[in-house]
């Protein structure tokens, strides 16, 4: 592992309350070997040399444990945005779990989003921070077919382990949930996907799923990308479907966006899965809320 220094990890975001009610960012690895051919991440503009290799901060853990002693207000922190916390190198070295643990010993919430099963592993911390903060799980499932998913995201959980972990996680008490993004045009951008999503999310009793029915293409990610459709998915021509459509646009919404959104949202309401952003915050925290009051008056 090559360690990179760092001054600084847990910092404040700019508007916490339009992406699920996130106080702070934390980022402990930089790069990502997940292999997913559609990261945003990739994009220059993070200037993220050699992506698919995985760096650690250095001292990450005093830096966090510094970082948290510092805030004057509490709140919940965030890790997954630019790079899984739980990349393979996590199970030996559990810089995400002993920071996840300095979250609890300073009773800061927990927002973690990730690809990886390996994430069940700190359940007990997890449980822990609960008892006193909002804990908000969101794992990416983007299609239901392993399949499918071992081609677009090479080294990572099959959506099965995916879905077990989700079961697991929320049977031990846990608000868990799916992040439905980004969803793939010509490839998953279909009602069958979708509802598969939404039938095997309900039957692992996710509490939520929050879709993006598109994906973002910008500068040396969209040649990346386009280079793994010709060589994944030969003779389909869907390179050359993007650049018909999308020519060099940064937002790519599915042809079907529309229908999907209509058809998603009704499936959601019949089960009773949150899907609104709004709403998702309003459930993972309102207990806290509540205490919170208690304690005023």
């Amino acid at each position: 592992m090559e360690y990179i220094p760092a001054k600084t990890i847990v910092t404040k975001t700019k508007a916490p309350s339009q992406w699920f009610g996130i106080d702070y960012n934390m980022n402990i690895y930089k790069g990502c070997c997940h292999g997913c051919i559609y990261c945003d991440s990739r994009s220059d503009c993070y200037q993220i040399d050699d992506f698919d290799r995985v760096r650690a901060k250095e001292n990450a853990l005093q830096i966090i444990r510094d970082d948290l002693r510092r805030k004057t207000k509490s709140g919940v922190v965030g890790t997954g945005a630019m790079s899984d916390p739980y990349n393979p190198f996590e199970k030996k070295l559990e810089l995400t779990r002993h920071a996840l643990e300095l979250c609890d010993a300073f009773e800061f919430g927990a927002a973690v989003a990730t690809k990886s099963a390996l994430m069940e592993r700190d359940i007990d911390i997890l449980q822990s921070i609960a008892e006193h903060s909002p804990v908000l799980l969101k794992v990416t499932v983007t299609t239901a077919d392993d399949d499918l998913a071992g081609k677009i995201e090479p080294h990572v959980s099959r959506p099965d382990a995916r879905f077990r972990m989700i079961e697991k996680l929320s049977k031990n008490g846990l608000y868990t949930g799916i992040l439905l993004m980004p969803v793939l045009p010509f490839l998953e951008d279909s009602t069958n996907n979708i509802g598969e999503i939404i039938r095997r999310a309900e039957a692992s009793g996710a509490r939520f799923i929050y879709p993006d029915f598109g994906m973002t293409l910008r500068g040396n990610q969209r040649d990346w990308y386009f280079a793994k459709l010709e060589e994944l998915f030969p003779g389909k021509g869907l390179a050359d479907k993007y650049w018909k459509r999308y020519g060099n646009y940064y937002e790519c919404r599915s042809p079907q966006a529309k229908r999907l959104w209509e058809y998603f949202a009704g499936e959601c309401e019949k089960r009773g899965i949150a899907y609104r952003m709004e709403d998702i915050i309003s459930q993972y925290k309102r207990a806290y809320r509540v205490e919170q009051l208690r304690l005023i008056f």
